[in-house]
């Protein structure tokens, strides 16, 4: 695959990269391995240390880097700021929790003859990261700042679009001070991760990005027995009651489906609506939408970005139009946009009844699947009528019927009256098809350890 920084606001080619070669790759993974053997032995002192430090350039440098992402894949200034806190959150809280979160566990025996035993929680390796390129720090640090924090060591293989902001997050750590392959990028090319993987220095893959390559991945992690964790594709329901705030709840709804151009894995991509507000939430809906601007990434004033690449606009793009062949009824919302890059206008879709099967599609841009009904219960069989179950959402006054509507929602993550998201403290993941796994908290930071079992056992011998 080609790494290559492409501005999807004019489309231009500003810088190519090469792909590691299989040297590079193997000179990684031992740099790797040599920092994991160190870094394994240090304190929870020392790596706190650390990811203090990579938080603070990471606010120190929140401009530029904003503006790096920008330029890499479209995201809109204040959003790719509000990422760039968001990561440096993360490793602070790292930095904080870490030490408590892997404290040895005393297991509870029914007998003392059994023993004293314990849990004890130990790093095992390289951890091969494999991130996107829609949230180009986020989608890193909430790999890396839990498995440097627990002592394993990460090797990053970005997507193609963001050759520059890889390098970014591994200058950060190294200017933080990290051990040399403690934190590595590589532009490593498709064929590169069955080799990373099948290597014994490797302990585990964790990937954000499409089923396809989750499924790969999976594969091939499965066959060479490593752990792995699978964040994949999602259709959020984002369910409104009948008793829901219906103003608040419309400027929830624009900023749920159109942040970061409705390129997020958490978006509210399925809205639900119960009949007796259907009409009015509509009308709110299409308006706020309308007042969206669109332009210039780098322009303070856009909020509206293009997607991430021409690529992306032209699959969109055919993907409504397949959409449309099964039934699918497609408004065009009247936002103007620029004439050039990989602007995407926004739509919504109706007409996705049990005959359409673009009702179980992922639509990763600005397009509105919208839905009408009937009452509450109608509204909870709609949103679990998906092959996904990454997150969802549900709006309305009265917070316990929200948390027990969120109850019979089969996803791995629901919140009331706010768009799915997340937060340092947060764990994310999800079901079925949206994948496998919890990254961030404590959940997280465990994934990619030892649970090892000691037992101190003090009882007479038999004889």
């Amino acid at each position: 695959m080609a790494y290559a920084t492409t501005n999807p606001y004019t489309n231009e080619v500003i810088r190519t990269f090469p792909e590691a070669t299989d040297q590079e790759v193997q000179a990684a993974l031992t740099a790797g391995h040599k920092a994991y053997e160190a870094w394994r032995k240090t304190s929870f002192a020392e790596r706190s240390k650390l990811l203090k430090s990579v938080g603070a350039l990471l606010r120190r440098d929140a401009d530029k880097l904003a503006r790096l992402a920008a330029l890499e894949m479209g995201k809109v200034l204040a959003e790719g700021k509000a990422e760039v806190i968001l990561s440096a959150e993360i490793c602070e809280y790292y930095a904080d929790h870490a030490e408590e979160l892997l404290k040895p566990e005393e297991l509870k025996v029914s007998s003392p003859a059994i023993g004293r035993p314990t849990i004890v929680h130990e790093p095992q390796g390289i951890v091969l990261a494999i991130e996107p390129w829609n949230f180009p720090y986020y989608q890193v640090v909430r790999i890396a700042a839990p498995q440097i924090s627990a002592g394993n060591a990460v090797i990053l293989k970005h997507a193609g679009n963001l050759p520059q902001c890889a390098a970014a997050c591994q200058a950060l750590f190294e200017e933080a001070g990290a051990p040399k392959g403690l934190f590595q990028n590589l532009y490593l090319a498709r064929h590169h991760t069955e080799v990373v993987l099948n290597d014994p220095r490797t302990c585990g893959v964790a990937l954000t990005g499409s089923e396809g390559a989750g499924s790969v991945v999976a594969g091939i992690a499965g066959k060479a027995l490593k752990k792995a964790t699978m964040e994949l594709g999602g259709s959020d329901a984002f369910i409104v009651l009948d008793d829901a705030d219906l103003e608040k709840t419309v400027k929830w709804a624009v900023f749920g489906r159109h942040w970061n151009a409705g390129q997020v894995c958490v978006s509210a991509k399925r809205i639900i609506v119960v009949d007796s507000l259907y009409d009015r939430f509509l009308e709110l809906y299409k308006k706020g939408i309308a007042e969206l601007k669109a332009g210039d990434p780098l322009d303070p004033n856009t909020n509206f970005a293009p997607l991430s690449s021409q690529k992306a606009a032209d699959d969109l793009r055919a993907q409504v139009e397949e959409a449309k062949k099964h039934g699918a009824k497609v408004e065009t919302i009247p936002l103007p946009v620029p004439n050039q890059g990989a602007f995407f206008q926004p739509m919504i879709m109706t007409g996705l009844d049990e005959k359409n099967e673009a009702r179980h599609w992922e639509f990763f841009g600005p397009v509105t699947q919208l839905y009408r009904a009937k009452d509450e219960d109608d509204a909870i069989r709609i949103a679990n009528d998906s092959p996904y179950g990454l997150g969802g959402s549900v709006f309305t006054k009265d917070e316990a019927r929200g948390a027990r509507v969120a109850a019979k929602i089969r996803t791995g993550m629901v919140f009331i009256n706010h768009p799915t998201g997340t937060k340092a403290e947060l764990p994310f993941g999800g079901i079925a098809r949206s994948g496998y796994g919890r990254e961030l908290i404590g959940l997280g930071i465990k994934e990619f350890v030892n649970h090892k079992l000691i037992n101190i056992v003090d009882i007479d011998a038999p004889f």
